[in-house]
């Protein structure tokens, strides 16, 4: 591709390379009718293990959890088993479109959770529209469950949903659009400062969008040492800061007007991407919602993060001829994908292998830093994260995280980093080998060709 304006040429066939998954996406789905099934993790030999696994022999470890419930960590796949739950009011780029029709983005999710972090995932969709009944639902579920990943959920009920879920319940709670993206939205901005060689404390950040992501990233980012005082965040209404009246206090963007914009810039984006040295963006697919005149405003080498998905707020090339010297996306087809499917399935590995009560901003941190490291070893300014591909970095993040929780006193097992990446080694291992296994026996037959 080339760094200028695309011809004609380039443009068909980026709009051919966008199209192309949905079309695949179609026929793939409808001939293997979705994306998982339930599969044995132990032998079946005859009627004598029948009576093992079931009646009459199951008796005993049902008596013994009923004595001692911590037993069911022993005695049943409870440690590794959690729930990607959904009430599918803000899919993707798709909006409200319903629980079921969520479905197959939440089997997506349990796919990637298997078989990047070895976590069983069962997807759930809610007819739940009220927070209320969403909330104690979940809660009711956490006997079966070792955690419970939040997914595509409207604002700004996913915001009291999270608070009070994890403030009422035992198990972790995460939400991926919120925790996640943050997370590895923080890693790529490590190795991109690194890049241009600034300081986190020093630089000018324009945020672009004040959604779950947005206000995610906004707390991530200021505990991890970036100036909320050098920060302007930009949403639907325009600059946030106290000269805007329409913000209710309840908003989670109430806390983002008054920690931020000291000096009240007023306006929009290009006056928030004005002498910016980064700009984070996850708004309204473009492009053209950052323009290149915008990104010649800022400072000497800017970064440019454009994660609107399936188009970026301004397209690679453009930001680069404009003065650029890192952009990211979230998507795969560009350099540098900006993707929170390279730290969630690891995160619940390592809170799971510890049996975390909760996920926090620190265990957050550590993630991102043990995939920012790795990222080092091939730093440059088209490659600051590395590829969800690169399977070592699931296992690293995973002690990364299970050790973190340890520190903060957070964990019901002790084991040191050493055991984590092991176990964490061992049992993603098993998750992609059991599948080309399948896929070798004929079990998960090839996608016919047309």
């Amino acid at each position: 591709m080339s760094q200028g304006a695309p011809n004609e040429n380039e443009i068909r066939a980026l709009l051919e390379s966008a199209q192309k998954p949905a079309a695949l996406a179609m026929k793939s789905h409808a001939y293997y009718r979705g994306k998982l099934t339930t599969q044995l993790k132990c032998p079946v030999r005859g009627m004598e293990d029948f009576s093992i696994w079931y009646s009459p022999g199951v008796a005993a470890p049902c008596q013994a959890i009923a004595a001692s419930p911590e037993k069911a960590y022993e005695l049943t796949n409870i440690g590794n088993t959690i729930a990607v739950i959904s009430d599918g009011s803000r899919v993707l780029g798709l909006g409200d479109i319903g629980p079921q029709a969520s479905l197959p983005v939440m089997e997506g999710k349990s796919l990637l959770f298997k078989y990047l972090g070895g976590v069983d995932a069962i997807p759930l969709v809610l007819d739940a529209r009220d927070p209320d009944d969403f909330i104690q639902t979940v809660l009711n579920l956490q006997p079966g469950f070792s955690g419970v990943n939040l997914e595509d959920i409207a604002q700004p009920k996913c915001f009291e949903i999270l608070s009070r879920l994890r403030e009422a319940a035992y198990i972790p709670i995460w939400h991926d659009d919120q925790q996640g993206t943050a997370t590895v939205t923080l890693a790529g901005l490590m190795n991109a400062l690194a890049v241009v060689g600034k300081d986190k404390t020093q630089i000018r950040l324009a945020l672009i969008g004040a959604g779950a992501a947005g206000v995610a990233i906004a707390r991530l980012l200021f505990a991890w040492g970036i100036d909320p005082t050098k920060t302007i965040v930009v949403d639907e209404g325009g600059t946030l800061g106290q000269h805007r009246q329409d913000i209710p206090s309840f908003s989670p963007a109430w806390d983002l007007s008054r920690s931020t914009n000291p000096a009240k810039v007023d306006g929009g984006i290009p006056e928030a991407m004005a002498d910016a040295d980064v700009v984070i963006a996850y708004s309204a697919p473009g492009p053209g919602v950052i323009k290149p005149e915008w990104i010649k405003s800022m400072a000497a080498d800017p970064i440019v993060f454009a994660c609107a998905n399936p188009v970026p707020e301004i397209w690679p090339w453009e930001a680069k001829a404009a003065g650029a010297a890192v952009v990211a996306t979230g998507r795969s087809d560009f350099p540098n994908q900006v993707n929170n499917s390279l730290c969630f399935p690891a995160i619940f590995r390592g809170a799971l292998d510890v049996r975390a009560s909760t996920i926090t901003d620190e265990m957050c941190f550590a993630a991102a830093g043990a995939l920012a490291d790795w990222g080092k070893a091939d730093l440059d300014a088209d490659r600051i994260l590395p590829l969800m591909t690169e399977m070592a970095i699931y296992p690293l993040q995973a002690a990364a995280v299970g050790v973190q929780a340890q520190k903060q006193g957070l964990a019901q097992v002790q084991r040191s980093y050493e055991q984590l990446l092991d176990r964490a080694e061992v049992l993603i291992g098993a998750a992609q080998a059991a599948t080309d296994v399948l896929m070798d026996a004929g079990c998960i037959p090839p996608f016919p060709e047309d």
